[in-house]
C-alpha cells in the first residue's frame, strides 16, 4: 500500500479509504518512505514531546531574559492574569504557553522547531494545553504531532513555510494550521474536519508579513505565537462545530503560495518594511547594532 500524499484531497481520499487517521497515515508515510521503524518514529515524536513539555515549563516558570532585553517575562505575566481574562483562563495560559517557548527560543533555550523556530510556539502550546482540559495522554499527543507533520509537509510540498519566501504567513500561518487539524484530530474530528480547521486557520492569517525589528526573531515574532495559538483554538472549534470553509484547503495553501510570491521582498524577514522600520524599529536597531 502507498502512504504517499502531496495534498489535502490527496490525505482525506487515504484516511477515508483505508479507514485512519490523519496521524496514522502520516505514519505509515514515514515508515514506507524512511529507514526507520515505526517503533523508531514514535521514540522520537516521543522525545520531541518532551522537548515541547519543557520548554513550555521553562518559560512558564524561569524569567526569560534575550540578549536586546526585547522579550523575556511576558510570559509570566499573561499565565499571572489568566484568571482575570477576557478570553477566560483557559486560553489564556494557552497563549502563554506560547509565548513562553517562543521566548525559550529567543533567549537560546531549546525548542522544536513547528515547523520553524520563530513558528515554535503555537503547536506545544495547542497540543500540551489542550491536553489538561481533555486528559490527552502522552500517546496522544504523539499521534497529534503526526497528524500535524502531515499538514506541514502539504503546506511546506504547495507553498512554504519560510518567512524569507512566504512572510509570517508561512511560518505563524502554517503553524496554526498544522495546531488547529491536529487539534480537531484528537478531539474526535474526522479527517476532513481537520482539515477544514487548517484551511480556516490558514485564512486568517493569509497575508502576515514577516518584519521583525532589528533582524530579530522577538518582536513581534513572540506575540505572535500567542496569536496563531488562539486561531488555531477558535478554527477548531467551529470545524468540530460543523463548520465548513468554503475555500477547500488546497486552495487555501496555493492562495497562501500566490500571496506570499506578490509580496514585497522588504516585507519578508529583510527588516526592510513594516514594524522593522518604524522609528522605535529603528531606534532598537540602532541600539541592538551598537551594542554588538
Amino acid at each position: 500500500m502507498n502512504y504517499g500524499f502531496s495534498t489535502g484531497e490527496e490525505l482525506i481520499k487515504l484516511c477515508e479509504r483505508e479507514n485512519l487517521t490523519i496521524a496514522e497515515v502520516m505514519l505509515r508515510r514515514e515508515t514506507e518512505t524512511g529507514e526507520r521503524t515505526r517503533d523508531e518514529l514514535v521514540n522520537e515524536m516521543f522525545e520531541n514531546l518532551m522537548t515541547m513539555q519543557e520548554s513550555i515549563r521553562i518559560g512558564l516558570e524561569e524569567n526569560q531574559e534575550t540578549m536586546t532585553g526585547l522579550a523575556g517575562d511576558s510570559a509570566e505575566k499573561l499565565l499571572a492574569y489568566a484568571e482575570k481574562s477576557n478570553m477566560g483562563p483557559d486560553m489564556t495560559r494557552i497563549c502563554a504557553a506560547a509565548l513562553a517557548v517562543a521566548e525559550v527560543n529567543a533567549s537560546m533555550g531549546k525548542i522544536v522547531a513547528a515547523p520553524t523556530a520563530g513558528s515554535s510556539g503555537v503547536i506545544p502550546a495547542v497540543l500540551v494545553m489542550c491536553s489538561e482540559k481533555h486528559s490527552f495522554t502522552d500517546r496522544d499527543l504523539v499521534n497529534g504531532l503526526f497528524a500535524a507533520g502531515a499538514i506541514g509537509i502539504i503546506i511546506a510540498k504547495n507553498a512554504s513555510i519560510s518567512g524569507a519566501e512566504g512572510g509570517c504567513q508561512a511560518e505563524i500561518g502554517t503553524a496554526s494550521a498544522m495546531a488547529a487539524g491536529a487539534l480537531t484530530e484528537l478531539c474526535g474530528g474526522t479527517p476532513a474536519q481537520a482539515l477544514t480547521a487548517s484551511a480556516m486557520a490558514l485564512k486568517n492569517i493569509l497575508g502576515l508579513v514577516c518584519d521583525p525589528v532589528a533582524g530579530l526573531v522577538e518582536c513581534p515574532c513572540i506575540k505572535r505565537n500567542a496569536m496563531g495559538a488562539a486561531n488555531a483554538v477558535l478554527c477548531a472549534d467551529m470545524a468540530l462545530a460543523g463548520m465548513t470553509s468554503i475555500i477547500p484547503f488546497d486552495e487555501v495553501v496555493n492562495a497562501m503560495r500566490s500571496v506570499g510570491r506578490m509580496m514585497n521582498v522588504d516585507l519578508r524577514e529583510t527588516a526592510k518594511g513594516g514594524l522593522a522600520v518604524t522609528p522605535t524599529g529603528l531606534e532598537i536597531a540602532k541600539r541592538v547594532h551598537d551594542e554588538n
